[in-house]
Formats: structure tokens, sequence, C-alpha cells
């Protein structure tokens, strides 16, 4: 899949009604905070500014809507987990977290859950796995930060997540050298072709 265009549309606070002109295929982006998320979208897109990123945890505090090539939207979610933010905000996002990957009414074809490969899945990732396949959602499995490891190293951790995950499509990523670009971008337009 070649990536033409990618513009801003925007961005849910509440549970806003996202079904009635939100139509196309939507991919949403989800995983704890300080994985590179931001980093994952902008490279799938070649952009380095299309998702802000920051180096504080918790910044995005809302679901970002992208439209993609006018043919289908990445939905950029809030992290989850650690953030430098007040307990009623962190609430007030796993809130719109389970409601948004929990509702009939949202249109998502695919979640991508992103991790960081050297850490592998903790607590909070294993609790919103359960969610996604509990409700029947498509999971891409996003390993990002492969970069920042050898080789061996990065090829170990996938090994286990795979024995822990079982069937989700699992890609090794590196939103740096944009390796792993092409088979997600491949795993994402099987889905909307």
């Amino acid at each position: 899949m070649i990536i033409k265009s990618a513009q801003f549309i925007k961005g849910i606070i509440g549970t806003a009604d996202v079904s009635g002109d939100m139509k196309k295929p939507t991919f949403a982006f989800v995983g704890r905070s300080n994985v590179g998320k931001s980093s994952v979208i902008n490279s799938l897109v070649n952009r380095k500014d299309l998702v802000r990123s920051s180096s504080t945890p918790g910044r995005t505090q809302q679901i970002n809507y992208f439209l993609i090539n006018d043919a289908f939207y990445f939905a950029d979610l809030p992290g989850y987990g650690y953030a430098k933010i007040p307990q009623k905000q962190r609430e007030k996002i796993r809130k719109l977290l389970a409601w948004y990957l929990g509702s009939t009414e949202v249109k998502i074809d695919a979640v991508v859950l992103i991790i960081d490969v050297n850490i592998g899945l903790k607590e909070s990732d294993f609790d919103i796995l359960e969610l996604l396949h509990g409700i029947g959602r498509k999971v891409i499995l996003v390993a990002n930060k492969a970069d920042k490891s050898g080789k061996n190293a990065v090829h170990k951790q996938i090994s286990l997540i795979k024995q822990v995950v079982g069937a989700c499509e699992l890609v090794s990523y590196s939103a740096k050298t944009k390796q792993g670009r092409e088979e997600l971008l491949a795993l994402m337009e099987d889905l909307v072709s």
C-alpha cells in the first residue's frame, strides 16, 4: 500500500457519535504511554509532523482521526498505563478507551496495539488484549523500538511475545528505521481491500 495523503479530521473528547459520518474503514492505534504510538503513525504516512509526539507521557487525551488516502482512517487513541496526569484524568481516559474499543457503534476494522519490544507485554497490555479478544476485534500487534536492541535480543523477545499472544498478527517494527513498515501496511491493505 502506498500512502499518498494524510490529514487531521477531528478529535473526539467524549463519547461523541462517531458512527454517523465516519463510515470509512478505521484502524485504531492504541498502546501504553511512551511506546512510540505517534512515531509509528508518522512513519506509516512518511511524515514527521502529522501526529504530535511528546517526551511527556499522557499528552494525547482525545481520540484523533486522520483521513488516509481519502479512503480510510487512522484513529490515534490516548495512551494507557503510566502517565504524568492526575488520577481523575487517567480514569477519564480509561473510560474513553473502554467505550471506544468496546462499543458496537464504533466502526473499527482492526486495532493496532503498539508495545515496546524491549519491555514486552505489561499487565495493562494484557487487559486491552483481553477486552479486544472478548468482543472479537481484529488485532495487529506492533512490537515497536526494534532498533534499540540487537537482532538476537529482538528475535528472542518476539518469540516470547508470540508464545503469549497466540494467533495475533505480530510485526517487529522500528518507527525510526521503518523496519516492518511495508509488512504492517500490507496487513492493513488486506483488511480494507
